[in-house]
């Protein structure tokens, strides 16, 4: 269980932030970022949430959840516990391949009553479908973070599949919040 007492400690003043395995990284080294935009998205799943139908709501606390997971497993790197005197019910808190087949599930779900695609569409339609929306812009840099990381250094490759499944799943979700009925891009429509 987290307890936190006291939110400031200045062992950050110094431009670095430690890590669960209590190694430290600049503010602004690869793994840092991934966790910042993972942490920029779970806030603005936070604010779609109020948008949304309560089950919508649901599913996005959910995932709110797993984010945390998220920011867990990118905070402990990978082999950084593998030595002998690591028990194994010592907890190393990982993405595991469950949480991205419940996405593709989600997504399914919500993709089998809309229509196909005949264009690319225009990210709103409605406010909650916007919020998402946003959401799901926020997910493609985190992914592009991870990514850039992930080519520096291990990363579990279960957290990069969800990230990039949590894409698709918020596209899905937001036209299924516009009912399918989202505005659609007109190539050179404002042209002259």
């Amino acid at each position: 269980m987290v307890k936190l007492n006291k939110i400031y400690t200045r062992t950050g003043d110094d431009g670095t932030t430690g890590l669960v395995d209590g190694t430290r990284r600049a503010k602004y080294d690869a793994r840092m970022v991934a966790i910042g935009d993972i942490d920029e998205l779970n806030s603005a799943l936070g604010f779609a949430a109020l948008s949304v139908a309560p089950a919508i709501a649901g599913e996005l606390v959910r995932i709110q959840n797993d984010l945390f997971d998220l920011g867990a497993d990118l905070a402990t790197p990978l082999g950084a516990f593998d030595t002998p005197d690591f028990a194994p019910t010592d907890m190393v808190l990982r993405i595991l391949p469950g949480q991205a087949v419940w996405l593709e599930q989600a997504i399914d779900r919500h993709n089998a009553a809309l229509p196909p695609l005949t264009s690319f569409i225009l990210p709103g339609g409605s406010e909650a479908a916007a919020r998402v929306h946003l959401a799901r812009a926020i997910t493609r840099r985190a992914e592009r973070a991870m990514a850039a990381l992930a080519a520096a250094e291990p990363v579990n490759p279960s957290a990069l599949a969800y990230v990039n499944r949590l894409s698709d799943y918020l596209f899905v979700l937001a036209r299924a919040i516009n009912a399918g009925n989202d505005p659609l891009w007109v190539p050179g429509a404002s042209r002259s």
